[in-house]
């Protein structure tokens, strides 16, 4: 069975990550670089696992778009949006023997590496949702 693990930031995790202060602080290249190890290995445990299939981050909220209709005529608006804190930062999709195991998955970014001094993992959390396949019914 197929999970998406999906990630979730704001725009001011992303200006953070290019070197912004803003909330806190601006992560340093060495952070960034910590950052970026520890998920290459999570991602190369997977492909070596035989359990990847398709992972992508996405840019920063200030470059989304959201269409949304208002008296059926669809409305476009530029982000980042103030109303909205998190977004869709991006996605691992794991092909592996359960729910259970794609949870593991998921758990193992916890021990994702944060600036000293920064409370940036206290509130993190990631969704894992199963994928439904082609012609699959929706359970409610």
């Amino acid at each position: 069975m197929k999970y998406m693990i999906l990630l979730y930031g704001s725009q001011k995790d992303y200006d953070m990550l290019t070197g912004k202060p803003g909330d806190g602080p601006a992560w340093s290249e060495q952070d960034v670089a910590e950052m970026h190890a520890f998920m290459e290995k999570w991602n190369n445990d997977l492909v070596e696992s035989g359990e990847f299939v398709d992972a992508q981050g996405l840019t920063a909220p200030v470059h989304a778009r959201r269409v949304r209709l208002d008296n059926g005529v669809p409305v476009v608006t530029d982000g980042p949006y103030p109303e909205t804190q998190e977004v869709l930062a991006g996605y691992t999709i794991v092909e592996c023997d359960g729910f259970d195991r794609a949870t593991e998955i998921a758990a193992r970014l916890g021990g994702t590496p944060y600036p000293a001094g920064t409370d940036l993992g206290r509130d993190w959390y990631a969704d894992v949702r199963p994928i439904a396949g082609p012609g699959a019914e929706l359970e409610l």
